[in-house]
């Protein structure tokens, strides 16, 4: 069917409708508050006063996750539509429909197509802006972390120092103590003394370990014996927990520049979070795989996952989401420094459909 011929006047007035739609739909953009659904609902009821036949016209968005209409969509009739594309990739549409019992193709303006080709471009560039400000926002977050970390990195190193001298000298008169008294009440004592300045040395470690200030043995040596002798002996605590756990390692020789003791190290801190966290019955799944410059590991167990809100403070010492008494902080603080050391990265990802998983991507060689 040819397209249907209009009046000048007619022509005028759907000119002044389209300027107003296109003015009104950059302002909604312009008055963005955080919320996508209610932006684009205000661009659905502009488009709809804007066409020709706004008391017939269904305006239909669908972008991204949201999909919206101004009136529910009728099952037979026809359709003006224009793709939303972000750097040649589609990421919705908009349509304009109307009911075929009242209206044909014909009723659509060329006018009307190039309108909404326009409030599609304006749609895009509202998406992407958003996207980059939610990129710079993560960006900054992490730069503020990474910075973060470092202090305390810095700072816990000096206290490890400063308490290794003072803990080395009460270790060596507890233990003469004790060898020399003859009471048992105060070879009690002295053992007392002996266990606490032991536990404490094992903090000032971890302290080291976080602010990489332990020395290592970087060898080049095969990745899958050291996972695999982890979880030989983990499996008491897989089958105390009543937990599965699965390995997959894409190339059984893969071989990688490692300080075999830290990599245990930050592999055993990691699965026993997780088994802290998983519940009974559940599976933890341990995969490697690499590429020409780099291995990762994950580590993905199927708890409660962890909240957004301290994903950014999980690294940092004597944090813990563990009971009084369950945990000292310094377990993934721990591991943390360990994979800085390694020239590595450590990251969180949720697990589908529930859980955690722990991502740790180092180089092959370095």
């Amino acid at each position: 069917m040819a397209p249907e011929s209009i009046s000048v006047e007619e022509k005028l007035q759907e000119r002044i409708k389209e300027l107003s739609c296109l003015y009104q739909v950059s302002s909604a953009i312009r008055e963005f508050e955080g919320s996508y659904e209610v932006t684009l609902e205000s661009i659905v009821q502009i488009l709809k006063s804007a066409w020709r036949f706004p008391e017939l016209a269904t305006v239909e968005i669908r972008c991204e996750s949201y999909h919206l209409s101004s009136n529910p969509i009728p099952k037979e009739g026809y359709s003006q539509k224009s793709i939303i594309k972000i750097s040649k990739n589609e990421i919705g549409f908009i349509k304009v429909h109307y009911p075929a019992a009242d209206l044909s193709k014909a009723h659509f303006l060329v006018e009307e197509q190039r309108l909404l080709d326009k409030i599609a471009d304006e749609i895009a560039l509202f998406f992407e802006r958003q996207n980059i400000k939610v990129q710079e926002e993560h960006l900054k977050q992490t730069a503020a972390r990474n910075d973060r970390l470092a202090i305390l990195g810095e700072i816990t190193a000096g206290i490890a120092h400063e308490l290794n001298t003072p803990l080395g000298n009460i270790l060596g008169f507890a233990e003469f103590i004790e060898e020399k008294t003859a009471e048992k009440q105060t070879k009690r004592d002295a053992q007392k003394i002996l266990n606490s300045a032991i536990y404490s040395r094992e903090v000032v470690k971890k302290l080291m370990f976080f602010s990489c200030d332990m020395p290592q043995d970087i060898k080049k040596i095969k990745v899958k014996p050291i996972i695999t002798q982890a979880l030989s002996l983990l499996k008491p605590n897989f089958k105390k927990a009543n937990i599965r756990f699965k390995f997959n390692i894409q190339d059984p020789v893969l071989k990688a520049q490692v300080d075999p003791i830290q990599l245990t190290q930050v592999f055993f801190n990691l699965v026993i979070n997780a088994i802290y966290y998983s519940p009974e019955n559940s599976q933890i799944v341990i995969s490697i795989y690499s590429n020409e410059s780099h291995y990762t590991i994950e580590i993905a167990d199927e708890g409660k996952g962890i909240d957004h809100k301290v994903k950014d403070k999980i690294f940092e010492p004597f944090y813990t989401t563990k009971p009084l008494g369950e945990g000292s902080g310094l377990g993934l603080s721990v591991v943390h420094g360990i994979i800085k050391s390694h020239k590595g990265e450590i990251s969180i990802a949720s697990n589908i459909p529930k859980g955690t998983i722990f991502k740790i991507k180092l180089p092959l060689n370095f």
